[in-house]
């Protein structure tokens, strides 16, 4: 059965989902919706395909969200996670299921609260389906199939240049805000079986991966394990996430931070105020690269047992930029894990209605597979 997807934001996520929507399976139609009608133009034309019909909307319109939902089958939400609850609000009333990108844990929260309403309007609303959240996400819920029993479920992403230039040594990926909140907001992890949070930026250790790439750092970030301490709390022992990063790129962003850099208070500034946090986000914005080739690392390693022998069993992917199809390595990374679960929805394969982490509802061998399909290959090794 064709369906009818709802992409809001026109942006680089946004044209790489609906990419991948109106050139695979049996989609009727791709609608791209942004508030930009040049980006919206823009991102129609590089997805290059009859099924896609363009939108302008304001997000912020609720009247105008519900309505552009209204008759679609699945709405992704890959617009800044700030939008996020509204949109889940104008899903429920629309009667259409939601996935997001998600990355912030107090959106989620507040989404998950919406779980009785959305099941009454038999919808099914999935937060943080891009990346880390997301694809990591999956992983780890896969080791818990694969293993008899799992103490230590340990996750490390990033997203990086190949030629990394100073002073940050970093490419803007994403939107700097939900960067800064990685950095700033406290981590959610499971220690000796416990849910709570440690400090962000702390914890700083060395990650190698294959030549010509090399070893770098990995340190604590928040909203990398989402909805996963509360599904895996009483099953693991341990669990944390940390992002990876060139090495000293952590001390740099760190001595940010402590100079208040971060801040989010007014400060005097001669006539006017300033808060220090717009400020760093906005320069963020304006002058870290955000052209270039770049590479997503990830590792997800679990240990415990199978079969009664003590085992590691660890997935490493390393995705780089597909020059030809014009994508970063984020946007497949990001968006193409997006897609994939949106379909799960719209297909019935993901059948679970009200508001639900992504860890209980997708069936990982199907993922896998659909991952394969896009040339995002998974290397999993037991050991």
């Amino acid at each position: 059965m064709s369906s009818r997807f709802l992409v809001l934001g026109a942006g680089a996520m946004g044209r790489a989902v609906a990419l991948d929507l109106a050139h695979g399976g049996d989609a009727e139609a791709v609608v791209l919706a942004d508030s930009d009608a040049g980006t919206t133009r823009a991102a129609a034309g590089f997805v290059d395909s009859p099924r896609v019909e363009t939108l302008h909307l304001d997000v912020t319109d609720d009247d105008a969200a519900v309505e552009a939902m209204e008759g679609v089958d699945v709405t992704v939400s890959c617009v800044p996670y700030g939008f996020n609850l509204d949109l889940t609000k104008c899903a429920i009333e629309a009667g259409t299921h939601l996935c997001d990108l998600g990355g912030n844990n107090d959106v989620v929260r507040k989404q998950l609260c919406l779980d009785a309403r959305a099941r009454r309007a038999d919808v099914t609303i999935i937060p943080d389906c891009g990346l880390a959240p997301g694809l990591a996400t999956v992983l780890a819920a896969d080791a818990l199939r694969r293993m008899d029993r799992v103490d230590e479920l340990h996750l490390r992403v990033g997203g990086l240049p190949v030629d990394p230039e100073p002073p940050l040594g970093y490419m803007l990926l994403f939107n700097p805000a939900g960067l800064v909140n990685e950095y700033k907001e406290p981590p959610v992890v499971i220690r000796g079986g416990r849910i709570m949070t440690v400090e962000p930026l702390e914890e700083l250790e060395e990650i190698e991966f294959p030549e010509p790439i090399g070893m770098l750092e990995a340190f604590n970030t928040s909203g990398g394990t989402s909805t996963l301490p509360q599904t895996m709390m009483g099953k693991v022992k341990e669990l944390d996430y940390k992002t990876i990063r060139y090495p000293g790129h952590r001390d740099k962003v760190q001595c940010m931070m402590r100079l208040g850099l971060f801040d989010e208070e007014p400060l005097e500034v001669g006539d006017g105020r300033v808060v220090p946090r717009e400020l760093t986000e906005r320069l963020l914005g304006q002058r870290l690269p955000r052209e270039g080739d770049d590479v997503v690392l990830l590792r997800v390693w679990a240990e415990g047992e199978v079969e009664g022998r003590e085992r590691t069993l660890t997935y490493t992917i390393i995705e780089h930029r597909d020059r030809g199809a014009g994508l970063t390595a984020m946007q497949r990374t990001t968006a193409f894990p997006t897609a994939i679960v949106a379909r799960m929805v719209a297909s019935g394969d993901i059948d679970e209605r009200g508001v639900v982490p992504l860890e209980q509802v997708v069936p990982t061998n199907r993922f896998f597979e659909e991952l394969e399909k896009r040339d995002i290959h998974v290397d999993v090794q037991m050991m």
